[in-house]
């Protein structure tokens, strides 16, 4: 992931899901010493949240340089000082980030196996890429419902030589082929919500309730954008004020433009909101989700918020 302009003090750092799995593994051992009783605990959760502000910070550029994701760029940028923020609060007595700590340490368990794992041969049998199975998969949903609205682009292989890409063909005879990719597939949306449900303390009846009501949801979600994307790419529907966009994006092909508008702005954008809803509904069903989100809270705004009385919450929360 690392590019060229990033500085030099970083390219003495693991590679990046490398680092990844040392900060999901160093969350886990914490937490089992905090569990534990033991006070070092703590010290190692603490120590870990000042790495993956490390990690994020090391994601920068490829955000910004190479995915040219100004959404995702931004965030990573918050995540330096907010990771920080966590360590320093934690280590300080603020008990409640444990839980935090818990569902970051699942979220890494639950998506790292997706971008790390290769393709294995086991007693003679074949096992593809886990990624490869997930992105093929909605690979596939996508086009059924491209193909209900009335489309017919030709799927190709990708560039990383999957069954995972649709080459349109332009009215002017140029062709432009959209891939589906790991990051399309929702995987790091869901792993977000399995590490809130599975961190939080409540009966497995309601955690499988919210976890089925999110991870539906962003599914279903994440295949009308892919389906979205492609079409408005595949036949250039938002070739808007394409110098601004391309300058904006330090671009040069110009039937790029229609992409980085459906997917980068707006998609993107449109993420962030649906998210937000999702979080809204999950909470409905798991109130104990409150702990994890108010410190959130505070960790932005560096401000104490009741959401239980905010969000008019059915139950209260049994975690606390």
């Amino acid at each position: 992931m690392f590019g060229s302009g990033v500085p030099a003090v970083l390219t003495l750092l693991p590679d990046t899901f490398t680092f990844a799995w040392l900060v999901a593994i160093l969350f886990a051992v914490a937490w089992l010493l905090d569990s534990r009783g033991l006070a070092a605990g703590r010290s190692l959760a603490a120590g870990t949240w000042a790495l993956f502000g490390l990690f994020w910070l090391t994601t920068v550029p490829y955000f910004a340089f190479e995915h040219q994701s100004y959404v995702e760029s931004i965030l990573a940028l918050v995540g330096v000082p907010a990771c920080m923020y966590a360590g320093y609060l934690l280590y300080n007595g603020r008990a409640s980030l444990f839980t935090l700590t818990r569902a970051i340490a699942i979220m890494l368990f639950i998506y790292l196996p997706f971008e790390t794992i290769p393709a294995f041969t086991l007693a003679g049998v074949a096992f593809p890429e886990p990624r490869r199975i997930l992105i093929e998969v909605v690979a596939t949903q996508t086009g059924m419902l491209i193909d209900l609205l009335g489309y017919a682009p030709e799927r190709v292989a990708s560039s990383e030589g999957y069954d995972a890409a649709y080459l349109w063909t332009l009215d002017d005879g140029h062709t432009y082929r959209i891939d589906i990719v790991l990051a399309c597939t929702g995987l790091g949306s869901m792993a977000i919500f399995g590490g809130l449900v599975a961190a939080v303390e409540a009966p497995l009846r309601r955690k499988l309730r919210g976890l089925a009501v999110s991870v539906t949801l962003i599914y279903v979600l994440n295949i009308l954008r892919t389906t979205f994307i492609s079409v408005a790419s595949g036949n250039q529907y938002m070739h808007w004020y394409p110098d601004l966009v391309l300058l904006m994006f330090g671009a040069s092909d110009p039937y790029r433009v229609s992409f980085l508008i459906s997917d980068r702005i707006m998609s993107q954008l449109l993420a962030v909101v649906a998210l937000i809803g999702i979080t809204f509904l999950v909470v409905r069903e798991l109130p104990e989700l409150v702990v994890i989100l108010e410190d959130v809270l505070y960790l932005l705004t560096g401000e104490e918020h009741d959401l239980t009385e905010a969000l008019d919450l059915p139950r209260e929360p049994t975690n606390r």
